[in-house]
């Protein structure tokens, strides 16, 4: 009875990180190191906001993440993720024209600062840019948020082949139960392949 995640296809992944790799200004490379650190770890949120500056800046290949409930997971990064945070660190510290987005404070412990009160970018912010990159790649806004990311990633997992048991762990679910749903997607996806590529399928 459960709702199935949200998520998006790889193509559709694709897409929205060629559209953002293309903006120019330090604003494009945060959203860059938001979007590759959200989708290539499957990351909360609250997580990825939540990264102190001293967590990255040795580029790790490994994060050590405190989720819910207080409990620590290892998060590997790929290439592509730590580029993206690399690239992200070498104008964070830079001042910009918009005071909106300007990574100021330059003293902040955050990854991705603000001058809010939380002293970090806030979900709403996030989810925001996020609205309008997607809608600049042809994705409508309303399938994408930084969750979808989330699912993105586990489902993207599933279908590769992952185990569901790592699949469980790299998200910091207590219970399987709880990742199994992404089995469903996985298995739709699937399926909706077959249909479409398949010389029966296809004549009938």
């Amino acid at each position: 009875g459960r709702p199935l995640p949200k998520s998006l296809s790889r193509d559709e992944i694709d897409a929205l990180l060629n559209t953002v790799t293309a903006q120019d200004g330090a604003a494009a490379l945060r959203l860059l190191a938001l979007v590759e650190l959200t989708y290539a770890s499957g990351m909360r949120v609250s997580e990825v906001l939540g990264l102190k500056l001293a967590a990255v800046q040795r580029d790790p290949a490994y994060l050590i993440i405190t989720g819910k409930g207080n409990k620590e997971r290892l998060v590997p990064l790929n290439t592509s993720a730590r580029e993206a945070v690399k690239a992200w660190l070498d104008v964070r510290t830079k001042p910009t024209r918009k005071a909106k987005d300007t990574p100021k404070p330059v003293d902040s412990p955050w990854l991705f600062p603000s001058h809010g009160r939380s002293g970090h970018l806030t979900p709403r912010r996030f989810a925001q840019l996020l609205d309008i990159a997607a809608a600049a790649a042809g994705i409508d806004p309303s399938r994408i948020s930084p969750h979808v990311l989330r699912h993105a990633f586990a489902t993207h997992l599933l279908e590769g082949g992952a185990d569901l048991r790592v699949v469980q762990t790299l998200l910091g679910h207590s219970d399987i139960s709880t990742t199994q749903i992404y089995t469903h997607v996985a298995t739709d996806r699937l399926a909706q392949v077959v249909h479409k590529s398949h010389p029966l399928a296809r004549k009938n």
